[in-house]
């Protein structure tokens, strides 16, 4: 068992050596992590630059871009719901306190769309409140590269042999 799993982990760092493949799945991976599905994209990030660490920068990029514009489609999605909750309800959905934080801190909530668990569903939740998508794509941007910057360079830190 261990030696299957040893060789099939050395054939995905081969296909991710190679950086036309690695880099659309690491963008493929990011996007769908992004939306509501429980996936997570920095083991790929990470097998990508442990096999090839020249596409740290690129992987990094890639990866950003990818879950970016997974939580503007999450935005997306949540416009959506609230608009056919609207539709249904003949009401608009109220949560005082909700609000009022995401009133506070607005599009820049989207800064903390890097957070596991609660960071897929905020992006979602800015769209059901109708924050300005652009200034809220921004945000997500910048949470999600500061993200896999720091958390592909803890790895490789943590685990600096070559792959």
């Amino acid at each position: 068992m261990e030696a299957h799993l040893e060789s099939l982990l050395r054939s995905l760092l081969m296909i991710l050596a190679v950086p036309e493949v690695g880099l659309i799945s690491v963008f493929v991976i990011a996007l769908v992590s992004a939306t509501l599905l429980p996936l997570g994209s920095e083991p790929a990030v990470f097998l990508l630059v442990k096999a090839n660490p020249s596409m740290f920068w690129p992987a990094v990029l890639v990866a950003t871009a990818g879950n970016t514009l997974g939580g503007a489609i999450s935005w997306w999605m949540g416009y959506g719901a609230e608009a056919a909750y609207e539709r249904a309800t003949h009401r608009k959905p109220h949560n005082p306190r909700l609000l009022a934080w995401f009133a506070k801190f607005g599009a820049k909530a989207c800064l903390l769309s890097w957070l596991p668990v609660i960071g897929d569903p905020m992006c979602a939740l800015a769209g059901w409140l109708r924050l300005p998508f652009w200034p809220c794509v921004a945000y997500m941007a910048v949470g999600k590269f500061l993200r896999y910057l720091v958390m592909t360079a803890a790895l490789i830190w943590v685990f600096p042999g070559s792959a």
